[in-house]
């Protein structure tokens, strides 16, 4: 399954609650800080709703040998 990298950009303060949850709930706190999810419509969900507050990039399934 590919992978999103998603980074907060902006402050959460000064939007709506939902909003601010919608960060919590995808582990970001701080500006500058990623995760990485897997794509899932959720996941696709919620960036869409915070859009404006994050930037995200789909990332290619690469397993590496180990």
């Amino acid at each position: 399954m590919a992978k999103i990298k998603i980074t907060l950009t902006r402050s959460r303060y000064g939007f709506k609650k939902d909003q601010r949850d919608t960060v919590k709930a995808l582990g970001l706190r701080k500006i500058g800080q990623s995760v990485v999810k897997d794509n899932t419509p959720v996941i696709r969900g919620m960036v869409d709703k915070i859009k404006h507050m994050v930037k995200y990039e789909i990332l290619d399934e690469q397993k590496e040998d180990r």
